[in-house]
């Protein structure tokens, strides 16, 4: 019985927790129906507003494309009115011209018709007029035009004899005004220098001791020193101050760095000298190469061959009549450039030109050439163009001139060389003499250097101890005295000096 009642009350008690559960249940489900009912109206009035805004958004687009279709269609009949418009004005003067036209038309051939009547009674008139003048001059009216022509013809020649004569006269007048006028301001706008280079440099140094160790022990640092750069050096009581004389100023540029060097150092011996004066010999040739160099970048001259641009260089150590041979050349470019810029001519090759002018003083073999022909040929090796070569080797007349440069260059090299103070031929016979001095003693076999000294009054003849031995010094010595007697022109005596030594030299490892 009470197993009966308790499985009566487990079955009462499942019921009513399902009964409770179910309740539950269906409360929570009619709840999230709710809240779903509600979300889903809430997501519906927010896509209602979507495409509220949407539509408004596309009819506000359409309608702006509208009012802009209307305005284009609007301004596109007001173009075709006013289009119209002009094409009946058009029309109207068209027609308007064209009535005018026609009056005008009729107007000229009345005219026309007075004018060929009136042109009938001028012809008549005219034939009445010339059978009279016929009958009254006894010529026919073809005799009467013949003498008229000829008479007129007499006239306007000799009228025109005159008028060609004043021309001319005026033309000459007028091209030596405007050639003096050139000339005269080409000089006036380029500064040059008047100085003249002499022959002589003057070393300063700090303290008279330094001579003693410049002459050395028995003279023979500075008999060395003159043996290597064939310079004299003159040590006499001038305080502080030690005079390099030679004629080449490569030379006496080579001595004075020479004795700087020697002097800075303080090691000053036959050796070292030897040493210090080939090493300043090689910066020489480095310096003539960078004032070639700077001289064609100052005068804005490219594109030259290397070895001209040495020979540019060398012209700092040469001279013409006294007048340094680079600054010459520097003067005759600027004189050629301004005047060719007178004249309408190009400037750049006209300073090219008067640059190269004369680099047929500085070659290194000086054949027996015109300095002007052989810097022609220098300038064509070194292919330079034709009319810069002509300019070159025709500024002396040794060539036909066959372009307007030689001519310039030819004026420029003159107004250079002739301005005061610029050359002296004393000057450039002097060194011409010491030159030919020099070359003489080089001619004969055996010399290795030889060194005009004391102004031309001293030749020194260095020659090689394995081609020529003591006696033949002595005639060597003899037979250059004669020959320098019977070919040379020179004032008072020259002493000839022949050197021949002998070294052994050796190194310790």
């Amino acid at each position: 019985m009470q197993i009966v009642l308790i499985i009566g009350a487990l079955i009462a008690g499942g019921i009513i927790s399902a009964l409770g559960l179910r309740f539950v249940t269906n409360a929570r489900f009619k709840n999230i129906i709710k809240e779903a009912e509600a979300e889903a109206e809430v997501i519906k009035k927010n896509k209602m507003l979507e495409v509220k805004e949407k539509f408004l958004s596309l009819k506000s687009d359409l309608e702006k494309q509208v009012t802009q279709r209307n305005s284009k269609i609007q301004a596109t009949e007001s173009k075709l009115k006013q289009r119209e418009l002009q094409i009946n004005q058009r029309l109207e003067d068209l027609q308007r011209k064209k009535n005018e036209t026609i009056a005008a038309k009729e107007n000229l051939d009345v005219q026309m018709e007075l004018i060929e009547k009136k042109k009938g009674e001028m012809e008549k008139l005219h034939k009445q007029e010339v059978e009279r003048l016929e009958a009254l001059s006894g010529l026919s009216a073809e005799e009467a035009k013949e003498r008229l022509t000829e008479s007129l013809k007499e006239e306007a020649k000799t009228q025109a004899a005159s008028f060609i004569n004043e021309i001319m006269d005026d033309a000459k007048m007028q091209a030596n005004k405007e050639a003096k006028r050139i000339v005269v301001q080409t000089i006036q706008r380029v500064a040059t220098e008047t100085a003249i280079e002499n022959a002589v440099t003057v070393f300063h140094i700090d303290s008279d001791e330094i001579k003693g160790r410049i002459i050395g022990r028995e003279g023979r640092n500075i008999r060395a020193l003159e043996a290597a750069t064939g310079i004299e050096i003159i040590v006499d009581d001038t305080p502080e101050a030690i005079v390099l004389s030679g004629f080449d100023p490569v030379r006496r540029e080579i001595a004075r760095l020479s004795l700087h060097q020697l002097v800075t150092d303080g090691r000053i011996h036959p050796a070292r000298i030897e040493e210090v004066v080939a090493k300043v010999r090689k910066q020489i040739e480095e310096e003539i190469l960078e004032t070639g160099k700077r001289t064609t970048i100052d005068l804005g001259v490219h594109g030259l061959h290397p070895e001209l641009i040495r020979m540019v260089g060398r012209m700092k150590y040469r001279s013409s009549y006294g007048q340094n041979l680079l600054q010459h050349a520097r003067e005759t470019a600027n004189l050629c450039a301004t005047m060719a810029s007178e004249l309408g001519l190009n400037p750049k090759k006209a300073r090219r030109a008067g640059l190269l002018h004369d680099i047929g003083k500085v070659p290194d073999d000086e054949p027996e050439l015109p300095h002007a022909l052989l810097g022609m040929k220098l300038a064509e090796k070194y292919k330079e163009k034709p009319e810069i070569c002509n300019a070159i080797g025709a500024h002396h007349d040794e060539c036909e001139m066959q372009t307007l440069l030689a001519p310039i260059v030819q004026v420029c090299d003159a107004i250079s060389g002739a301005r005061p103070g610029a050359r002296r031929e004393i000057v450039e016979a002097y060194i011409k003499r010491l030159n030919d001095l020099e070359q003489l003693a080089l001619s004969y076999p055996g010399v290795l250097k030889t060194y005009a000294i004391q102004a031309g009054r001293e030749l020194r003849v260095i020659v090689g101890a394995d081609k020529i031995d003591d006696k033949e010094t002595e005639s060597l010595s003899n037979d250059i005295a004669k020959k320098i007697q019977d070919e040379m022109t020179y004032p008072g005596q020259v002493k000839i000096t022949v050197i021949r030594e002998t070294r052994a030299v050796s190194y310790a490892k």
